[in-house]
């Protein structure tokens, strides 16, 4: 190796360039220590958890209550109405249950029906009741339609004046047939009228009427029938208050296809006082 390229010696350590030592490295005897690490705040998912935890509970008592109550509404109803123990009834609160059972109160319930019998009349029901007290009381009010078909329509005209014997109903009006007697001869009579309701009673306002398969008009059915044929021309109105129950007070009346839809408003001391659940009077009573 030539001498033209001499190896220079380290150099040594002097005052002037001072050896570095790392504060607890190896050159000071110690090992390496790691930063302390931050502690983390565990609270906010304790209380995520607990929040969590309630939603749960909250939404599984408010299950329980919707697949509980309408089972014990159905046994009160059944009770109160003196129905058979096998009454369809279909029942459905409205509204978040918990706090209205808290309260005391369901805002709104929903009873509906497709056959029952009431006071001698069978038809389908359908009802709103609102203020529901669940420890005792009457409701703030009620009200719902009662559907009714030709035979149980012909039952409630059976306080009329008018010749029944059949009832067919074809929306908007009904149409009643029977016979009336003139010297001691059937003649077969048929009168169209349309159905109401005017102050709780049914109204029958007449249409169009035939005697014997003919179409006649009201003077000519007065001309030949006297005063029964002037009674079959007027306005009738029919109280079938005796054919319901007391509480029940008819609002409005209409032909649905062959069905007549009767509206009711019941009174909401129903729920306290018996005498309203049994069969009302008429002033002719």
């Amino acid at each position: 190796m030539s001498d033209d390229n001499h190896t220079l010696p380290y150099p040594a350590a002097d005052s002037e360039h001072p050896t570095l030592v790392i504060p607890g490295g190896k050159g000071d005897g110690g090992a390496v220590e790691a930063p302390p690490r931050r502690k983390r705040k565990r609270w906010p998912w304790v209380l995520l958890v607990v929040v969590v935890v309630l939603a749960a509970l909250v939404v599984a008592a408010e299950l329980v209550a919707r697949s509980v109550l309408p089972g014990i509404v159905r046994g009160i109803v059944i009770d109160q109405l003196d129905l058979p123990a096998d009454q369809e009834l279909e029942v459905e609160a409205e509204g978040i249950l918990l706090p209205q059972l808290i309260g005391g109160t369901l805002d709104t319930l929903h009873l509906s029906t497709d056959s029952v019998t009431l006071e001698g009349i069978t038809g389908a029901v359908d009802v709103t009741a609102t203020g529901v007290p669940l420890r005792g009381g009457e409701l703030n009010g009620a009200s719902g339609t009662i559907r009714i078909d030709e035979s149980q329509f012909t039952t409630l005209l059976e306080g009329t004046d008018l010749p029944i014997e059949t009832v067919t109903l074809d929306s908007p009006n009904a149409t009643v047939a029977g016979s009336v007697t003139v010297l001691g001869i059937a003649i077969p009579v048929s009168l169209t009228v349309t159905p109401g309701v005017a102050e709780g009673d049914l109204e029958l306002t007449p249409v169009g009427i035939s005697i014997g398969g003919l179409e006649v008009d009201a003077d000519q059915v007065g001309s030949s029938l006297g005063s029964l044929g002037a009674s079959l021309t007027e306005t009738q109105r029919v109280c079938i208050a005796d054919q319901l129950p007391a509480g029940i007070t008819l609002t409005g009346l209409e032909i649905d296809g062959s069905e007549a839809v009767i509206d009711v408003d019941v009174d909401g001391a129903i729920t306290t006082d018996q005498s309203l659940l049994d069969k009302g009077v008429c002033p002719r009573n």
